[in-house]
């Protein structure tokens, strides 16, 4: 840079470094995020009638969540999405946080070793995931009525992912233990940052072991469990993979895995003897961002600062 232009640069009130070094990320995001949403919301407020695309308002969310087999489609989607996340958080987390304390205990031997153990999984492709667990559960080469067999419990074994009652908790059950090592590892971090000091204090007052941990540990890792909770319900309502590699498109038995990823894809591809509509693809898009955008609002604005003033 010219030394005329350094002066001027320096003189000026206006940092021009921060939009240069922002304007980047901000093109890219732009570009991959911001453009396809509000192309997804003005789609969604259109509908193709006779070959031509007519505007047609909100009639495309009127039909999806009032009209026929549409919203008892959308509806059911829902409805297995909530106990979707549900699971995760009654199940994953609470798990997640208790192999968190147990591994951050200081006298644990080969720590480390468990904790990749558990977290390997997170690593693996959904599809290998969803066809290895689709054959472990198989009634007829799956392993698991021989383990079952081997310890005695072999009529306990019933093929879950065909039964429209336990299909989907299985599918979250599988999610469960392939995504467990997340919370473990964020919970873990935030347990190994807590000051030593605070610690220390607590045993001497005679708060040790399952005490230390419920009254001391925890209320300081609960801004790290908020940050879990509000990342499990949008990656539950963003999920799709999973469901798809194991029961297909069509989420069987008879939709009863089926969730808004899954008829989403449906809806806007198309699926078998099911046309394509971009249109009412980009209804369910749109509901879905709405969504979790109202969730991720519910965390910032009223669990978030209930946490901060506990906090401090």
């Amino acid at each position: 840079m010219a030394p005329g232009l350094l002066k001027i640069y320096m003189r000026s009130n206006i940092r021009w470094h921060i939009p240069i070094f922002l304007a980047p990320a901000v093109i890219v995001y732009t570009v991959v995020m911001i453009f396809p949403l509000f192309n997804t919301l003005r789609l969604a407020l259109y509908s193709r009638i006779d070959q031509e695309r007519v505007y047609v308002g909100l009639q495309n969310f009127q039909t999806l969540f009032g009209e026929g087999v549409w919203s008892e489609q959308f509806w059911n989607a829902l409805a297995n999405n909530l106990w979707f996340f549900i699971i995760h958080m009654l199940v994953q987390n609470p798990i997640g946080i208790a192999l968190a304390a147990i591994l951050s205990h200081p006298r644990l031997r080969f720590a480390a070793f468990y904790r990749s153990a558990i977290f390997i999984p997170t690593i693996l492709s959904f599809v290998i995931v969803g066809f290895a667990w689709k054959l472990i559960l198989s009634p007829i080469w799956g392993v698991a009525p021989s383990i079952l067999d081997a310890v005695g419990l072999k009529s306990w074994f019933a093929p879950w992912l065909g039964k429209e009652s336990y299909a989907l908790t299985t599918l979250a059950l599988i999610s469960v233990w392939q995504f467990v090592g997340i919370p473990m590892m964020l919970i873990y971090a935030a347990l190994l940052s807590i000051p030593e000091e605070v610690l220390e204090a607590a045993e001497i007052d005679g708060i040790t072991g399952f005490s230390s941990f419920w009254r001391i540990k925890l209320p300081l890792i609960l801004p790290s469990i908020g940050i879990i909770s509000i990342l499990t319900f949008v990656g539950n309502f963003n999920a799709f993979d999973l469901i798809y590699a194991a029961q297909g498109a069509l989420a069987g038995p008879n939709y009863s895995t089926d969730i808004l990823g899954t008829y989403l894809y449906r809806t806007f591809f198309g699926f078998q003897l099911q046309l394509g509509d971009p249109h009412m693809g980009a209804a369910i898009a749109s509901a879905m961002f709405a969504i979790i955008l109202i969730g991720v609002c519910i965390y910032l604005f009223g669990i978030q600062t209930r946490l901060r003033r506990y906090q401090y």
